[in-house]
């Protein structure tokens, strides 16, 4: 017999999605791109009509020339039908480059797309930033290796996260294994739900994920194949809109009705089965204790979450992080960074009393506006907008204080290190999105070439964990409220009586047991009237996503008044769960950009990060080959050491202007040039200003601007602007 406090527990509903919805966003199993295709359905619609139309004139005014000269009808007869099948022709081909150019511009140009991000990435991987592991070796799908610029990157901005979260926000930071024992992830879930749908090539075994196939057939159709008519898009678009909810049945049906094969081979494709994403280990050399990589951070930090409770002084709300390696098996990884088998990820676990969600610092991010994008705007077809943080909350558009504390947290962080604020927006999760025992779920999702990437999920998951973890370690995993004076409480009391429903629902009866368990009040209070007035009643098992018949005779439902000195209750949890890869490839399109030499006869490629987070803050350039300048740069390496400032000295005989574009294109925000021994000049990356300071003054300055003390227009106003023709490209 369990005694529950009134505990709120929605219902998952299966959410409806129609073709307007669709314009909007795609929601897919694991979500990683949310890329929508925003067309004009009315525009495109008669465009696909008209071109059909013109398709049949053509048609039909082909076969009557073919008809005249079978029958060897006069020539002016058949110029004429000539004239007339090359004028519709032209029709065609006026309809067929309009519907075209929507179809491009409402994809959001997916061919600029394609080439801007090819010439991120062939830079990237010219400067080393990251590489395909084991590239001598061919390589190996979804794993890559970072290069010092890559390093360097990642490590500033995990440097950064630790300052802005556990530091400012006084977190308790665990290291916990990346091997997991099965019971632990039995208990979270993942060993029966963490799945893909996946379809083998039946000839050459070959493994895809099913629904990355339907969905590349159906925006391939909408993107390339002009021929297809308005009535066959308008499914194509219903498929992508509704495929997240589809079952593997329906799946499969689809890929067959499409005669969708395998990419490589054009074989056939098995039906689509579920396939677990972790990958599988024993520990221990007798091979009996069954193991997983962990597939995500925050499982280490529930199970220990007793211990940290104490070593916090008892005291809630608190919250726990970690930074640390995941690992999934993902069925076909693409999409270089986005998806990989081998991540890190940085969780924070804050734990909370559920009836008491207040932040004492939501104040100080009430007033930040950015991109919002909320359930109900999706489902009518509407696009994010800026709304006001505190409005939201106030609204109770976003749940609580504490969940919007940390998304206005996220947005700061992320806009800090140079994503670019137009280009975020945070998605509200749809109905059919959220997990049962979920509060409330906003993404922080960022724009790059593939669309919009989730990098940043922001979840209120009541006290689902810490139950999962407690029933089944048996140990509890609880907080304590001590009251001044005894309190007479009412409690709900449900006692589901398992036996008869061991006998009524078989192996469903854990299902079922559970949804009876996690009633609210009211719930189980109309629950308790219906069965004592009718005897029976119908109840919705969210887990299975069904409703079924409850009597009598298998639940006790009473309310008990109780004198209690305490209050033990199951924290809720508020979770940010950060994809470190994700977000620094989202940085990295956002940073990059091209400008002309000063010949003007080529581009040259440059990223544009902050100090924050560059590689190299700065770059020490000898004017000339000449010992007196090399010796100075030496002091000045040297100052830049002390103060910890990374940089790199460039002693080559090349033009200072090929030398800075070099550091331009690896991101170094500034760079010092050399030219005398009393004093030096300091380029600016970005717009390519410089001054001169003092030989003795350059290390300071730099790691001022690099520190975040003073700004580049702090410098500018503060020392002698320098001019120099050939001082730069």
């Amino acid at each position: 017999m369990r005694i529950f406090s009134t505990l709120v527990f929605p219902r998952r509903q299966q959410q409806i999605f129609n073709l307007r919805r669709f314009q909007t966003t795609t929601i897919r199993r694991n979500p990683i791109s949310i890329a929508p295709i925003q067309i004009p359905m009315d525009a495109e619609q008669s465009l696909r009509q008209s071109l059909s139309e013109k398709s049949s004139s053509v048609e039909a005014q082909g076969n009557a020339v073919r008809a005249l000269k079978a029958s060897r009808a006069a020539k002016p007869e058949i110029d004429a039908a000539i004239e007339q099948l090359n004028k519709l022709k032209l029709e065609k081909s006026a309809v067929e480059k309009e519907l075209q150019s929507i179809i491009s511009s409402s994809g959001n140009g997916s061919l600029n797309r394609e080439a801007f991000r090819k010439a991120v990435v062939n830079t990237l991987e010219r400067r080393l930033f990251y590489i395909p592991s084991f590239k001598i070796y061919s390589g190996v799908a979804g794993l890559f290796d970072y290069g010092p610029p890559g390093c360097a990157i990642k490590s500033n901005v995990l440097s950064f996260w630790r300052q802005h979260f556990i530091l400012e926000e006084n977190m308790l930071e665990v290291d916990c294994p990346c091997v997991t024992p099965e019971v632990v992830l039995k208990a979270s879930g993942h060993v029966d739900k963490f799945t893909d749908l996946m379809v083998k090539d039946e000839k050459t075994g070959t493994c895809y994920r099913a629904d990355h196939l339907l969905k590349d057939y159906c925006t391939e159709k909408l993107e390339k194949d002009l021929t297809i008519s308005a009535e066959k898009a308008a499914e194509l678009k219903d498929v992508l809109a509704v495929m997240e909810d589809f079952s593997p049945e329906q799946l499969g049906a689809k890929i067959k009705e499409y005669g969708i094969t395998a990419p490589d081979t054009k074989n056939p494709l098995s039906d689509p089965y579920p396939f677990n994403l972790m990958f599988q280990t024993s520990i221990g050399p007798s091979g009996l204790i069954p193991g997983y990589m962990r597939p995500e951070t925050a499982q280490g930090i529930f199970v220990n979450f007793k211990d940290l409770y104490y070593y916090n002084g008892k005291k809630l709300p608190f919250a726990a992080a970690q930074i640390g390696q995941a690992f999934r098996n993902e069925i076909s990884p693409r999409q270089g960074l986005l998806r990989v088998r081998e991540f890190t990820l940085a969780e924070i676990e804050h734990f909370v009393d559920p009836e008491n969600k207040s932040h004492p610092k939501f104040s100080d991010v009430a007033k930040l506006e950015f991109l919002m994008f909320p359930r109900e705007e999706q489902m009518s077809g509407q696009s994010a907008k800026k709304l006001c943080l505190g409005e939201a909350v106030a609204k109770g558009t976003v749940n609580n204080e504490t969940l919007g504390y940390f998304i206005g947290r996220v947005y700061l962080f992320l806009t800090r290190l140079g994503i670019d604020k137009e280009r975020l927006r945070f998605r509200q999760h749809l109905a059919n999105e959220m997990a049962h025992y979920a509060a409330d779920c906003w993404d922080a999702e960022i724009e790059s070439s593939y669309g919009w990437i989730e990098c940043v999920g922001i979840a209120d998951r009541s006290a689902y964990d810490l139950r999962a973890h407690s029933d089944k370690s048996g140990v509890p995993l609880v907080a304590e409220e001590k009251f001044a004076e005894p309190k007479e409480v009412e409690k709900l009391v449900i006692t589901p009586v398992k036996k008869e429903l061991g006998l009524a629902f078989k192996g469903n009866q854990k299902n079922v047991v559970e949804s009876l368990e996690a009633m609210n009040e009211e719930e189980a209070m109309e629950m308790k009237a219906s069965l004592e007035s009718k005897g029976e009643v119908e109840f919705y098992v969210c887990t299975l996503n069904k409703t079924v018949s409850i009597k009598k005779n298998m639940v006790s439902i009473s309310k008990e008044k109780k004198k209690e000195h305490q209050r033990v209750f199951t924290p809720s949890v508020i979770e940010p769960s950060f994809g470190i890869g994700r977000i620094i490839y989202c940085l990295y399109e956002h940073c990059f950009s091209t400008r002309p030499s000063k010949a003007g006869d080529e581009q040259l490629n440059l990223f544009r990060f902050p100090p924050l987070v560059a590689p190299i803050k700065c770059t020490v350039f000898p004017l000339v080959q000449n010992q007196q300048f090399e010796e100075a740069a030496k002091v000045i390496s040297k100052e830049l050491a002390s103060v910890g400032i990374s940089h790199k000295i460039d002693i080559t005989g090349t033009s200072i202007g090929k030398r800075y574009a070099r550091t331009d294109e690896l991101g170094v925000p500034f760079a010092i040039t050399v030219d005398s021994d009393t004093s030096v000049t300091i380029r600016e990356r970005d717009s390519k200003d410089q001054v001169r300071v003092s030989l003795k003054e350059a290390a300071s300055v730099v790691s001022s601007v690099s520190e975040g003390k003073m700004t580049w227009q702090d410098v500018w106003a503060s020392f002698p602007h320098h001019s120099s023709a050939a001082a730069d490209e």
